[in-house]
């Protein structure tokens, strides 16, 4: 044994000189590398010495002397824990049962962190099988093998020449192989080698980037558009990838089933192959995800141990060809959908504080998902209560032009207008329900269709005004309509109004008189009290209906659009089409209040012709 530490000490000088001379000499690294591999040979007799020992050991216990076998295995483990050079001592399945001290530094891990995992996915992906091969032909052949490969862990990437040998160990029920590996070249992840978690900078560096990203993926998911278009997982998605992770996957819940959504790939990977492989994958046959997705909660593999928990495609396992060290998912809301973030080899593995910023990024997607589609849910609805209010085209009325302009304002329709046949001519309707929002916009919606199927087999709009009043009484909505209703036959219009602002007749001449309007708002008494006028529009004359909205918009100190003011715009449109009046006036009103509209903007015109 004292020879035998003396060679140690000796093989760890020597080691330390061949690693200045490659730091001296970097341009002449073959010499370097030809007495390194001699150092290895060197390191495989001293090592053939100590199993001797150990055997010498084992005979001299069968003679009856016991305490010193157990001292030849403390100076052995000793021997192996101060070893000058990297080894792990690896089982036939390849998984690491014993690491030496230089091991933990060279890879930048923990001591015993390795232990227990597989050796092969520390290996390049390309030269995985070929491990595999070494491993198995020096477990049966007992010649040891040697070649070079590179190491990815913990965001380092070694080169190494890496030597493996068949180990018999005492008290073990198999074989052994022991891998010494010798770095030729590393790459570390900055300017810094030691680890990140010794440095209180860089873990408040790491935190304050973790407290970023969460407020930038809060502004990302809030901001409207987020709201208007299903791009809240995409945009998520692209921003992760672009410094947390090298691979985003995004599966949501639909129908029972994970189906996959969103796929960012690294910005270098080319597009199509492996990416549509993974985008065609089924969520479902993923492990992580149904994991995820069963229990609610969120998993983190530091190291991929299976490579299998992303599912497979054409060429293997997912993870194996994505090049996968360190793997992270989490759910999306409330089992929504899960989210998935892989990191190849090369780069810093998740961390738990990673899975924890991570699974506040999956509960705030989740709750953008949700108020997405609650959003589009009440806007289609919305379109619909707007298309109910509002006929898509005007119909062709004999011996008249018509034209109108529908503004929406802040909030859903209340206003409708409207034209349409009834029992010998055609009729038109405009009004709106005192109030906003989605019950107001269906009373309108009620009085506008039920205004149309009266008329036909009425010849008198004031009794149609009247059985809408009743009914909408009865309906008992709380909810009281202005309106006004007019038939038309030939030259003559009927009008009966309802509580509505009195229409404009604009003359060839450009003088503007105002019908006389009146009467109660729809749906406050049964009995409707309605206000009856008789108007001829001969040929060039022009009748406009208006609404509420237009009158009351207001400008910047307060003052309401008014009667007047409408005249006044309309008298400049003397001898003008119908669409040039009401685009007029809705030009003028913009003007005026600056842009502004709280309320619908409803302009109706019939033009003698």
């Amino acid at each position: 044994m004292p020879d035998l530490e003396h060679a140690l000490d000796a093989l760890t000088a020597r080691v330390s000189s061949l690693r200045e001379a490659r730091t001296a000499y970097p341009s002449e690294l073959a010499p370097t590398l030809d007495a390194a591999l001699a150092e290895l040979d060197t390191a495989a007799e001293l090592l053939a010495e100590a199993r001797a020992e150990l055997h010498k050991s084992a005979s001299k216990r069968q003679n009856g002397r016991k305490d010193g076998p157990q001292r030849e295995l403390k100076l052995l483990r000793q021997v192996f824990k101060a070893f000058p050079v990297p080894v792990i001592v690896l089982d036939g399945g390849g998984v690491v049962r014993r690491i030496n001290g230089e091991t933990s530094r060279v890879l930048g891990s923990p001591d015993g962190y390795l232990v227990g995992r597989s050796f092969p996915l520390l290996v390049d992906v390309s030269r995985r099988a070929a491990f595999r091969s070494h491993l198995t032909s020096v477990l049966q052949t007992g010649q040891p093998a040697a070649f070079e490969t590179r190491l990815a862990h913990q965001g380092r990437t070694h080169t190494v020449q890496l030597a493996l040998t068949r180990l018999t160990m005492p008290g073990e029920p198999q074989q052994m192989v022991a891998a010494v590996a010798l770095p030729t070249e590393v790459q570390l992840p900055g300017p810094r080698a030691e680890r990140p978690e010794l440095s209180d900078g860089v873990l408040l560096m790491a935190a304050a980037k973790r407290q970023d990203l969460l407020a930038r993926v809060a502004a990302l998911l809030l901001d409207e558009e987020a709201l208007r278009q299903p791009v809240a997982l995409s945009r998520a998605a692209r921003l992760l990838a672009a410094g947390w992770a090298d691979w985003v996957i995004a599966d949501m819940v639909r129908d029972g089933m994970p189906r996959r959504q969103v796929v960012v790939a690294p910005k270098d990977h080319p597009l199509g192959g492996l990416v549509r492989q993974v985008e065609r994958a089924e969520p479902a046959t993923s492990q992580v995800v149904t994991q995820v997705l069963e229990r609610g909660t969120g998993v983190v593999h530091e190291m991929v141990d299976d490579e299998t928990l992303l599912g497979f495609c054409a060429d293997g396992p997912l993870l194996t060809v994505m090049g996968a060290g360190s793997l992270l998912c989490v759910p999306i809301g409330s089992g929504d959908g899960a989210l998935t973030l892989v990191r190849e080899h090369d780069r810093q593995p998740f961390t738990l504080a990673d899975l924890a910023v991570m699974q506040e990024v999956g509960l705030q997607l989740g709750l953008a998902v949700r108020a997405q589609r609650s959003f589009q849910s009440r806007s289609q609805a919305a379109d619909a209560l707007s298309a109910s209010v509002a006929p898509r085209k005007l119909p062709d009325v004999p011996g008249y032009e018509a034209s109108a302009i529908y503004h929406p304002g802040a909030s859903v329709g209340a206003e409708f207008y409207d034209v349409f046949p009834v029992a010998d001519g055609w009729g038109f309707a405009l009004g709106g329900a005192v109030g906003k929002g989605e019950e107001a916009a269906s009373v309108s919606a009620m009085v506008r269709g039920g205004l149309r199927v009266l008329a036909a087999w009425e010849t008198d709009p004031d009794v149609v005004v009247r059985n809408v009043n009743e009914a909408l009484v009865r309906q008992g909505t709380g909810m009281f309509v202005m309106a006004v209703a007019g038939f038309v036959k030939g030259r003559g219009i009927r009008l009966s109004s309802a509580g509505h602002h009195p229409a404009a007749l604009l003359q060839p001449d450009g003088s503007v008189r105002f019908a006389s309007g009146g009467g109660v708002p729809l749906g406050i008494s049964p009995v409707a009290e309605t206000s009856v006028e008789e108007i001829t529009v001969s040929v060039g004359e022009t009748l406009v209906l208006y609404s509420e909205g237009l009158i009351s918009s207001r400008n910047d100190l307060g003052e309401p659009y008014g009667e007047e003011r409408l005249a006044d715009v309309l008298g400049r449109c003397a001898g003008q089409a119908p669409s040039t009046v009401v685009k007029a006036v809705e030009a003028d009103r913009h003007a005026f209040s600056g842009g502004q509209v709280w309320d619908e903007i409803v302009i109706l015109a019939l033009r003698g012709a």
